[in-house]
């Protein structure tokens, strides 16, 4: 027999059948149906085909046909999802009669219903198939043996006619709706729950089920059907695989705190680092027998990496607090020397400790990734007349250990102007150019020159100042300064190298 053949054959015997049948495509409308389905719903083929299901079939205007269409719907649903097979024992869905005068009235019917998936060779569902059995003189029937007056003579003749049967399977329809509706609260709380959730079955730990949770840490891939290994290669190696074996093979949990894991997000990306709590659970059938694990934990990347930041926050303060103390104590050492007087020694002692706190204040606005040199220079000439200091140079950002040594070369530099140098006389001044050369390697050079202040006279020995000066930028900068004392006007001049790195 020819295919062509075979197909009229199936037709016809699909439209000869007594049964009712209605071919339905996978958005639920109508594509086909058999004479005995428009005999038993009073349609036309030109009339439903093409349409809705609930278009051409609504159950109705009365306060249940809601109820009724969503069973109806819900069980289409179910079959075309599931790819299997779904029954309703029993459903009240109301269809359109021709009354006598002519205008169609709403009769109210009881049917049995059947729906079929019918799948391609890829195993995508392309029809749904559903058989109708009108059962509605037998539900009537039933029903009215079932009074207070008939119940005890009737009994035989109710089981007889199917009425215990429809009681049952009402009940049973009942439960497994009551169970539907149980499952679905349940996998919506799985869904929204803000751990990540997955459900594996078989030795080669088959994605059943995962959440939302669990579809944002592996990159909102589609994973549902396949392998671990296969839906998610980059594991492999990791050691995830392997205690996903344990458990399934001996049943004992599996349990991880903050364990590193990492997950390609975008397709041809470098995996991306992640930090997980988990738990792995073998999952039994009725039989205690392991048929699945169950996956549930929580992403701790963030309070990972947090801790991480405020482990290298507190090397980094304990770093800065020993180098603050080690300047202190130089800075004490090296006062003591220069001042013999407990008086003369505070106060310079003190007045160091603020330009060091200076310095500190500008680095913590900056949360002490650096400070501008000009800001530097106007934080410790500020106190001596903003008018008698002219700075004149361009933004350039210090590394934190580079701007504290400039705050107590600029300190010392202010201050020696303000005792002895350009400052100390009414119409004396200070000006500071600064320019950088030599982009490459670039190297900052800086001019500090004073006029109009008393003539000048070269120290006799190195003060303290001097010592500081030079010991900064020499050991701490890696540059060079030249002190001038000409008789017109104190001098010094800076070069040093910007791109060393982080100075410590």
């Amino acid at each position: 027999m020819k295919s062509g053949d075979l197909a009229v054959d199936l037709a016809a015997a699909f439209d000869a059948s007594p049964n009712p049948y209605v071919l339905l495509t996978p958005d639920l409308r109508i594509a086909g149906a058999n004479q005995a389905y428009l005999d038993v719903t009073s349609s036309t083929r030109d009339a439903i085909v093409g349409r809705p299901l609930f278009a051409a079939f609504d159950s109705g205007p009365g306060e249940e046909a809601p109820e009724n269409v969503r069973q109806v719907k819900a069980s289409l649903e179910k079959a075309r999802d599931g790819r299997k097979r779904d029954h309703l024992a029993l459903v009240r869905f109301s269809i359109p009669r021709a009354a006598p005068h002519g205008e169609p009235v709403m009769e109210e019917r009881f049917w049995s219903a059947t729906h079929t998936p019918i799948l391609d060779a890829s195993g995508e569902v392309v029809w749904l198939l559903q058989h109708t059995t009108d059962i509605t003189e037998l539900e009537l029937l039933r029903n009215r043996m079932a009074t207070p007056e008939t119940a005890s003579s009737t009994s035989a003749l109710d089981a007889m006619i199917g009425g215990n049967v429809l009681e049952r399977a009402r009940i049973v329809q009942e439960d497994n709706l009551r169970l539907a509706s149980e499952r679905n609260r349940l996998v919506d709380m799985f869904m929204q729950a803000p751990g990540f959730v997955a459900v594996l079955a078989g030795p080669d730990h088959v994605f059943q089920f995962y959440n939302e949770a669990y579809r944002r840490l592996i990159g909102h891939r589609d994973v549902e059907g396949r392998p671990v290994a296969e839906a998610l290669p980059e594991v492999e190696g990791q050691g995830y695989i392997d205690m996903l074996d344990s458990v399934f093979e001996t049943g004992e949990p599996v349990q991880g705190k903050a364990s590193l894991v990492r997950f390609q997000r975008e397709p041809g990306a470098e995996p991306d680092s992640a930090y997980v709590d988990f738990i792995y659970q073998p999952i039994r059938d009725a039989d205690g027998r392991i048929v699945g694990v169950f996956v549930q934990g929580h992403d701790v990347t963030d309070v990972v990496m947090a801790a991480e930041r405020q482990k290298l926050m507190i090397d980094e303060l304990n770093h800065r607090v020993k180098n603050t103390l080690a300047t202190v104590q130089s800075i004490a050492i090296q006062t003591a020397r220069s001042h013999l007087d407990p008086r003369t020694f505070a106060e310079g002692f003190q007045a160091r400790l603020l330009a060091l706190s200076h310095t500190h204040d500008l680095l913590t606005r900056s949360h002490w990734e650096g400070a501008d040199l000009g800001d530097i220079l106007q934080h410790e000439t500020a106190a001596h007349g903003v008018h008698r200091v002219t700075l004149n140079g361009p933004p350039i950002a210090l590394e934190p250990a580079a701007a504290l040594s400039f705050g107590m070369i600029f300190h010392e530099l202010a201050t020696n102007a303000a005792k002895y140098g350009a400052l100390s006389a009414p119409d004396g001044r200070v000006l500071v150019d600064w320019t950088v050369a030599n982009q490459a390697g670039r190297t900052l050079h800086l001019t500090w020159r004073e006029v109009g202040g008393p003539p000048v006279r070269p120290p006799e020995g190195r003060g303290f100042g001097s010592r500081l000066i030079e010991r900064n930028v020499r050991h701490d900068l890696a540059g060079e300064v030249k002190l001038d004392y000409a008789s017109d006007g104190f001098s010094a001049d800076f070069s040093i190298p910007l791109d060393r790195g982080t100075l410590s």
